[in-house]
């Protein structure tokens, strides 16, 4: 069970906008950014020295502007316990400078420095920052002490910096110089909620890799980084772009790890591919602030390593998922899986074969009146002259995960007008 510190959380305990204690009147808290916390490495994997002062800045864009944020980190999947001495947030210049002027120290119940149990996470204090939609801000974490884990995400398709270790408190400089490291692991934070209107909510897009915005550069799914890395072309981006386009008052953050399972939790080998889906609904997406919405895609990665996950599981698996998320009173959108059947992994060692499974449960989800929506992704990628591969326009070279043009094609799949949105809307 997430449990959350005590001393942020009795000041600001997060609430969804059906929640509002006095109707549609008072503005509310968001999530305007997320990044799933998926493990915790050992440090000296992203360059850490264990026991010694660091600054991590961690690079963040939310997709809503705003003037005021709370800040969420993550112990998580830590093994002991964590003190965060020094935070700040600011806006980002360029690289790891921020703007002069911008950066605002984050209080924790009034105090500057917490210590964070394993397990667990803490939300700020509300701290004054104003920002615009997709302008990215600099989350600055700085410890007296490195723990020997570093919990997080395992690749947020965005660029942060580490300062040396033993170089010390770095989270007030405006300047780039000790920031001397650079990582797409996102270390720490794990959330960022605004203040908005109360007609405002937050669509949580739910899954794995091809939800967190991975594109693969060779056969087995290696990170394709240049065009990619800070360019904000998730499927998640590329939603919001069209919602703020159709004057939505919706925010899309991102609940997808790479590599994730809904129904196994990751396997021993790659701790970074993070817990079962269905065991992380609840920290992830439910606990979102504001979330009155939630798209789940997730599922090939059950299909397609060994040994498969079967069809009948899968059903099951889907079903408790929306009941879970229809329990939180969330409207619930379904996402048919895309094609993969010439991939390394999943086209050729899979057991049982993954894409006559996949077709079996894309037909059910297409079937059932069990999700809120169903969005088509498969119909909008899938090769017309053979529906099991991906449509080489839309694929990127491990011919599982989408190109950029393939996100956007599926950002465009999807029927906006079925999303709830805030109570507060007439």
């Amino acid at each position: 069970m997430l449990a959350i510190a005590a001393a942020a959380t009795m000041l600001i305990a997060p609430q969804r906008a059906s929640a509002e204690p006095d109707g549609c009147t008072s503005a509310h808290w968001v999530s305007n950014w997320s990044a799933s916390p998926s493990d915790a490495r050992p440090a000296g994997e992203i360059g850490v020295a264990p026991a010694r002062p660091q600054t991590y800045r961690v690079i963040a864009t939310p997709h809503r502007g705003g003037e005021s944020v709370r800040i969420h980190l993550t112990n998580r999947f830590g093994r002991e316990p964590v003190t965060f001495t020094h935070v700040t947030v600011a806006r980002q210049g360029a690289g790891a400078a921020v703007e002069p002027d911008s950066t605002h120290t984050a209080l924790f119940g009034g105090r500057e420095s917490i210590t964070v149990a394993p397990g667990t996470d803490i939300v700020s204090d509300p701290v004054s920052i104003a920002f615009a939609n997709f302008a990215p801000l600099a989350v600055s974490v700085y410890m007296d002490s490195a723990p020997t884990t570093i919990p997080g995400h395992d690749d947020g398709n965005a660029t942060s910096y580490y300062t040396g270790a033993g170089s010390g408190d770095h989270a007030a400089d405006a300047g780039a110089d000790a920031f001397v490291n650079v990582t797409t692991h996102v270390p720490f934070v794990s959330q960022i909620d605004v203040l908005a209107a109360p007609d405002v909510s937050t669509v949580v897009a739910f899954g794995d890799s091809i939800t967190e915005g991975h594109v693969g550069s060779d056969f087995i799914g290696n990170s394709k980084l240049e065009g990619v890395v800070d360019q904000n072309v998730r499927y998640p981006d590329f939603l919001q772009r069209r919602l703020d386009a159709a004057g939505r008052k919706l925010v899309v953050t991102n609940a997808g790890i790479g590599g994730n399972r809904l129904t196994r939790d990751t396997i021993p080998v790659m701790p970074r591919f993070g817990p079962a889906g269905l065991s992380r609904i609840q920290a992830d997406v439910i606990a979102q602030s504001g979330a009155s919405d939630v798209i789940v895609l997730i599922g090939i990665n059950d299909l397609g390593t060994p040994i498969g996950v079967s069809y009948e599981e899968m059903i099951d698996a889907y079903t408790r998922t929306v009941d879970q998320f229809h329990r939180a009173g969330l409207k619930v959108h379904l996402g048919t899986l895309l094609p993969a059947s010439d991939t390394l992994l999943h086209g050729y060692i899979s057991i049982p074969p993954a894409d006559p499974v996949r077709m079996r449960l894309n037909s059910w989800i297409r079937t059932r009146a069990l999700a809120d929506s169903v969005i088509d992704f498969d119909a909008a990628l899938r090769d017309t002259g053979n529906p099991s591969i991906l449509d080489k326009r839309y694929a990127s070279a491990d011919n599982l995960h989408p190109n950029p043009e393939g996100y956007r094609v599926m950002a465009d799949a999807i029927d906006i007008a079925r999303f709830s949105g805030s109570k507060c809307v007439p």
